[in-house]
């Protein structure tokens, strides 16, 4: 139906004049570019619609009242027939419900208003040469399970009264972003699963009060099985029903704005659920409407599907989801999931990405990469203040480039590297051999021209089988030694700690940071969602908000410090784009010290040895203490006097530098932050 063999004149591409060792590589990446400048300018008929346009897919497929009726369209090419059936006739085939064949593999049917009714279940009933079977409608925005045959349908959703937002307009604070992952069901206190209007009444304030400025939520997309944390994804347009209705969920994003907290949604575009009936595994009986028909089909890791990037209908599928969830529900944004997946025809599995001739071999899959370029494009021509962000592992350049500039057009790559490095830190390195050279390199080795949200560990770093960092470092002791008067070494060493890696995770950022529902305050345990192999329970799919809530628990201190953190870092106006001086790095005596703008920051990893009048060249002037990981209220010792002000000692060496001497003293395992007064 489309071609993409058009092209056009272009100059050389800003990624590669930013980074000369890319020059090698120039014809790749141009040719790259171009693919993507051939595609749009194919699926926009050469300018004559937007891409926007071409993305309105939504408003004409699934189900729609108008005044003349209900309408209904899908795109199913191999159907031979297609029936309507559901609640309103017994869920038999009938004549009535028999929908048409239009152009290009499209069916309709136009029905009477009295003939379908609000909360109505229905499915297709789809006949293809050689089978038949049900299908749950590919566009449809509201799936359901019944609670006792756990059977999914579709239902028809049209309330008397919709939600109306109340704040028309909202451009999410980015200066930073700071990002509080969370997943709607596991949100709960309860043994259950937590609703959209749980969440909104009980954790959005905790979030606001956190200082954390977006959400980034999970598994809202429908997907069948709960403990696919949201990652099998059936229907692409549903929000998933087991957290409440559309409308609760529009009026949870709509409170969110006037928090000032920007929403940003866990998006799924990097494979399907294997299912038939409930997803698109063979929606009109065929291999290769939506997904390869060979063997790039599975996903040999995930068990899952994988789309076919390269036809044009997939693409004003995915397209047209990306604007759905702006337009309909006022989204802010999206985090792709598994993108390094959808970059390579290997999924990027056994590769190692040592050079950049990795990235440019002729492993990759051109389709996927001109779809999220042009996903990227979309998503900002929508709501120029959108926010997209890319979980990426590989770490290919230019993924959160301009586009113009051949990158991809995210606004943030994810700092993988991060979480895994202080992973290894904690399993592999005695505290001693904690150096601050090796921690820098860490949390500040990316590109210049490309932005990323830093983090110290998010969901996946809490899943079943695996460990979060304050269970890493406390283990078993967080059953037994918690309160508040309980002094056991293996807790204050691991409280500690906790509070240092987060804080100098968080202030070299230089885009946003994240953090998981719960970590903030040390959540204990791992995640593991309700399945055959517990006895489908629910104890360790949720959150035990009670224990921050306890005064007479540790957990309060690290709730704190997490929250005086992001105060410290917004005190700075767009801290993120401060540069990031180092002022001293000395792995024998393991200290870390740099600044950004009036912040100093200074770390002392020794598990030992305190220091008495430090030294370090800093601008002159007078530093006042505005955080200390030691302080009683999160949980320190209290070594020292934080009231002290600080001034620095001319020296005649450093006169031309504009630096003096700045001496303070530095506990043993502990961080403190100074401000120029």
């Amino acid at each position: 139906m489309w071609e993409t063999n058009r092209v056009y004149p272009m100059e050389i591409l800003k990624l590669i004049k930013n980074d000369p060792w890319l020059a090698p590589y120039k014809d790749v990446i141009e040719g790259r570019h171009q693919y993507v400048v051939n595609k749009k300018n194919v699926l926009t008929q050469d300018g004559k619609i937007t891409l926007s346009d071409f993305a309105s897919g939504y408003l004409y497929f699934g189900l729609h009242k108008t005044p003349e009726g209900w309408i209904f369209r899908e795109w199913t090419p191999n159907a031979t027939a297609i029936y309507l059936t559901g609640t309103f006739n017994d869920w038999k085939k009938e004549e009535a419900y028999r929908m048409q064949r239009l152009e290009n593999g499209v069916w309709e049917i136009v029905l009477k208003e009295d003939l379908l009714r609000h909360e109505d279940l229905f499915k297709l009933w789809v006949e293809w040469p050689g089978g038949a079977g049900e299908r749950i409608p590919a566009w449809i925005r509201r799936v359901v399970q019944d609670d006792q045959t756990k059977i999914f349908s579709a239902q028809v959703w049209n309330p008397e009264q919709s939600y109306q937002f109340k704040k028309k307009k909202f451009k999410p604070d980015t200066a930073p972003l700071l990002i509080y992952e969370c997943h709607i069901g596991m949100s709960t206190n309860e043994e259950k699963v937590g609703t959209y209007t749980e969440f909104r009444q009980n954790i959005l304030p905790r979030v606001k009060s956190d200082g954390y400025n977006a959400i980034q939520i999970m598994a809202i997309q429908e997907h069948p099985y709960y403990g696919s944390f949201g990652y099998h994804v059936s229907s692409f347009f549903a929000a998933s029903s087991r957290f409440g209705t559309p409308e609760e969920l529009k009026q949870l994003i709509d409170e969110a704005h006037e928090m000032g907290i920007a929403v940003i949604m866990d998006i799924v575009h990097s494979h399907a659920v294997k299912n038939e009936v409930e997803g698109l595994g063979r929606f009109d009986g065929s291999y290769n409407q939506y997904f390869y028909a060979d063997g790039r089909r599975e996903h040999p890791a995930w068990d899952s599907l994988c789309f076919d990037y390269g036809k044009n209908e997939v693409l004003h599928f995915l397209l047209s989801n990306c604007k759905f969830w702006l337009d309909e529900y006022q989204f802010d944004g999206f985090r792709f999931d598994g993108v390094t997946s959808m970059l390579y025809n290997s999924h990027g599995l056994g590769e190692s990405f040592m050079t950049y001739a990795d990235y440019y071999n002729g492993g990759e899959n051109i389709d996927a990469i001109a779809y999220l370029t042009l996903a990227n494009e979309l998503i900002h021509q929508v709501n120029k203040n959108a926010i997209t962000i890319a979980e990426e592992v590989s770490g290919m350049p230019g993924l959160a480039a301009k586009v113009e500039d051949g990158g991809y057009g995210f606004d943030y790559r994810m700092a993988m590297n991060v979480p895994d490095y202080w992973i290894k830190m904690i399993k592999e390195k005695r505290d001693e051999d904690w150096h601050p050279s090796s921690i820098w390199w860490e949390t500040t080795n990316r590109r210049e021209d490309e932005k990323t949200i830093s983090y110290a560990e998010s969901h996946d770093q809490a899943l079943v089988g695996d460990k979060t960092i304050i269970f890493r470092l406390i283990d078993a002791d967080m059953y037994w030694h918690m309160q508040k008067d309980d002094h056991s070494f293996t807790v204050e060493r691991g409280v500690a700690l906790h509070k240092i890696i987060r804080l100098v995770t968080a202030s070299t950022i230089n885009g946003g940071y994240l953090n998981f529902m719960g970590n903030e305050f040390g959540h204990p345990e791992w995640i593991d969602f309700p399945r055959e192999g517990n006895g489908w329970s629910h104890k360790y799919a949720r959150r035990q908000w009670n224990l921050v809530d306890d005064k007479n628990l540790k957990y309060q201190y690290l709730g704190a410090f997490d929250k005086a953190m992001l105060e410290a870092i917004k005190g700075v106006r767009d801290f993120q784009k401060e540069p990031i001086v180092k002022v001293w790095d000395n792995d024998q005596e393991q200290i870390l010290a740099y600044r950004r703008k009036d912040l100093i920051f200074v770390f002392n990893f020794s598990p030992t040895q305190s220091y008495t009048d430090y030294k370090l060249l800093v601008p002159p002037g007078e530093y006042e203490v505005v955080l200390n990981t030691d302080a009683p209220q999160f949980g320190g010792f209290g070594l020292a006097d934080d009231t002290v002000h600080h001034f620095t000692q001319a020296d005649p060496l450093y006169k031309e530098e504009k630096k003096e001497w700045l001496r303070i003293y530095i506990p043993a395992r502990s961080a403190v932050v100074l401000k120029k007064k």
